[in-house]
This record gives C-alpha cells, structure tokens and sequence, in this order.
C-alpha cells in the first residue's frame, strides 16, 4: 500500500511540475495522428463502461450457474474494484480539479467528447481495474494478455483523441490496477478459505 501511494505522489508532481513534457507528448499523439483511426479509437474508448459492466456481471452470472462460491466472489471482487476506481477517480477529479487540455490549449484536436475535470482519466481507471482485477482472478495469460492491450489502448486512445494529458491516463491506470490490487488484498484477508 506504501508503494502504491508513493507512486501516485510521484504520478500527482509529474503532472504539477512537468507541464510542458506533458503537453509536449500529448502534441505528438494528437496532432500527429493519422485521423483515419479516430472511429477504431472512439470506439475503443466507447468500449470502457459497457466491457467494464459486462465482465464482473458475466464472472457472476456463471459463479450462480455453477453454484461455485469461489466464481462468485471473483465476480464480485472485479465489480468492487471497478466501484472503488471509479470512485477514486471521480474524487480525484473534482479535487484536482485540472481543465482538460483542448481547452487549456485551442490548437489540441478534441476528437470526442469530454467534459468533466481532466485528473486522471476516468475511462484508463476503469479499464485497468477491470484488466487487473480480472487478470488477478484468471491469472492466465490468454486472460492477461488481452486485458492489458485493450486497456493501455484505452488510455492511448484518451490522448489520440485529445481530451487527456498523458500524465491523467498514468494516473488512471494507477488508480485502476491499485484499486484492482486493493480489492484481491482485502478479498484475500477476509474471505480466505478456513480449513
């Protein structure tokens, strides 16, 4: 937990003290994208709320199928930490309070919507708990390998599209894969089988 919190203090002072890298790097993904792939991109981003539901409700649905109570309660720990995530992220954002760059910065290309505060980035948090958590629960690599990819093509996307800084995708996957990481700890202490 020492290191997770390390982390995100160092994520918080590279957004504060290096501005200009930031949108630096946000220039070069943005301006320089080849804009046939905004509508994959939109619909990778587009893919976070309906994936993010969809896998603990489908960890769950076949956890009551089974009547397998370990299924269950890796359905339930992958929603809890999209639930905590999200919650973090939302706090997070109207603490910070950071203007999303297409407005700080006219010439940045807003490619989709995005209208709260920018710091972190919502749909990375949500996608990294959903492909941590469900990693952590089916810790195989056909489950990890495609979980990580489409959430780092998530965070990619928030910035090919122009309404994230790179420093809010980082920050939301921290946030995310923390959360994830929160939730299989606690699940691990408290519901660790007795024998």
């Amino acid at each position: 937990m020492r290191s997770f919190l390390f982390v995100f203090i160092c994520c918080c002072s590279f957004s504060v003290f290096s501005q200009n890298a930031d949108i630096n790097i946000l220039k070069s993904i943005n301006l320089g994208r080849n804009k046939q792939l905004d509508p994959a991109f939109r619909g990778i981003t587009n893919s976070v709320t309906p994936v993010s539901i969809a896998v603990p409700v489908t960890v769950l649905a076949v956890g009551l199928i089974k009547h397998d109570s370990a299924i269950k309660n890796k359905g339930l720990c992958i929603g809890a930490s999209l639930i905590i995530a999200a919650g973090i992220s939302t706090g997070l954002k109207y603490s910070v309070n950071r203007t999303r760059p297409f407005v700080t910065y006219p010439f940045i290309d807003k490619a989709t919507s995005g209208g709260s505060p920018s710091f972190p980035s919502g749909h990375t948090s949500d996608a990294f708990a959903t492909a941590t958590s469900l990693s952590l629960a089916f810790p195989k690599w056909y489950v990890i390998a495609p979980s990580y990819v489409w959430a780092c093509s998530v965070g990619y996307s928030r910035m090919h599209l122009g309404v994230h800084y790179p420093s809010d995708v980082l920050a939301g996957a921290i946030t995310g894969a923390g959360s994830a990481y929160l939730c299989y700890w606690l699940n691990q202490r408290l519901f660790k089988p007795r024998h």
